[in-house]
């Protein structure tokens, strides 16, 4: 049974999300976030306005590559499981600094895994990526596919995490699941993100800008699928093993700006630009593992999510943050 769950990373799109659906269940949360500069805080302490009042969570701000934080979090709180989301994200800010990149994704990790081998905690959830799989011919990408070819410094970190999850299972007995998320969207999605960036920038008449003609794809996974599968992969966890979180199906960039343009109402003022060294032309998640072992079953489609994620953004967005 599980009672208590720490997440890394809690004020973040994902791990707020994520925090509000356990609380509803009475789970005790425990958050770490460090409000990286990334991107503005407030919009982090907004996503955690709700999680705050309830009894059941605690926010703690620090950073995971701080020894003595996280061994005092984990001593303290003693959770049941760990539900390790905290990175630095985006793939091409990474090329910029990828030793920062390392010194989070990669030991900000292994910190993780020592803390909970000297505090006997058995149990993480890792967030992985789909960007681990490069630029894979072979589609939709499995988990057997072979991801030695990452082709940025942010996939190589994710791709180094993996090992390490799967070394300190190896050595120390812990269950460790990889959970490979496919381009997450929907409420509360991060402001450097394409689907959130073109939005503002849409409504608010500026140029948005396109890398490559339009064609490279994504398989969007909305953040309700995603909390579904990390739900059902904290009741399956035992041994180690890989997941894909995706939809298994792919939209364009066109197709997604087409949307974005029918549910703002406004047309979207384009400037094509070479394709950029560190992106993937595609994703496209093969989740029939993740159906088999996890009963993982995606349900939202993705027009109407991006319709649900237009309104909302309309509808708060824009007045609780500030962003024009």
């Amino acid at each position: 049974m599980i009672r208590k769950v720490l997440i890394t990373g809690a004020a973040g799109f994902i791990g707020s999300s994520l925090a509000d659906d356990l609380l509803k269940s009475g789970i005790k949360v425990f958050g770490i976030d460090n409000f990286d500069p990334f991107y503005d805080r407030s919009i982090k302490e907004a996503n955690v306005v709700n999680a705050l009042k309830n009894k059941h969570y605690e926010l703690h701000e620090g950073d995971i590559r701080d020894t003595v934080f996280v061994n005092r979090c984990l001593e303290s709180f003693k959770p049941d499981i760990i539900i390790h989301l905290a990175a630095k994200a985006g793939v091409r800010p990474s090329l910029l600094d990828p030793a920062a990149y390392y010194d989070v994704n990669v030991m900000g990790t292994l910190n993780i895994l020592e803390s909970m081998k000297k505090h006997k905690i058995r149990k993480l959830l890792y967030a992985s990526s789909s960007s681990v799989y490069g630029n894979n011919k072979k589609v939709p990408f499995s988990e057997s596919d072979n991801v030695d070819c990452p082709v940025s410094p942010y996939a190589a970190s994710k791709k180094a995490g993996e090992l390490l999850c799967h070394t300190f299972h190896h050595l120390y007995n812990m269950d460790i699941f990889c959970l490979r998320f496919f381009t997450v969207y929907g409420p509360r999605q991060r402001p450097d993100l394409a689907i959130n960036k073109f939005t503002r920038a849409i409504l608010s008449d500026n140029e948005i800008t396109i890398y490559g003609d339009g064609t490279t794809s994504r398989d969007y996974t909305h953040i309700n699928d995603i909390i579904q599968g990390i739900r059902k992969a904290m009741l399956k966890l035992q041994g180690f093993d890989v997941f894909n979180l995706g939809e298994s199906s792919t939209v364009s960039l066109n197709r997604l700006v087409s949307l974005l343009e029918k549910y703002t109402g406004k047309n979207a003022r384009k400037c094509f630009m070479p394709f950029q060294e560190g992106d993937v032309f595609q994703t496209y998640a093969d989740i029939s593992k993740a159906a088999r072992l996890l009963d993982y079953a995606p349900e939202v489609e993705f027009e109407s999510g991006i319709r649900d994620y237009i309104k909302w953004h309309l509808d708060s967005y824009m007045q609780l943050i500030g962003i024009q």
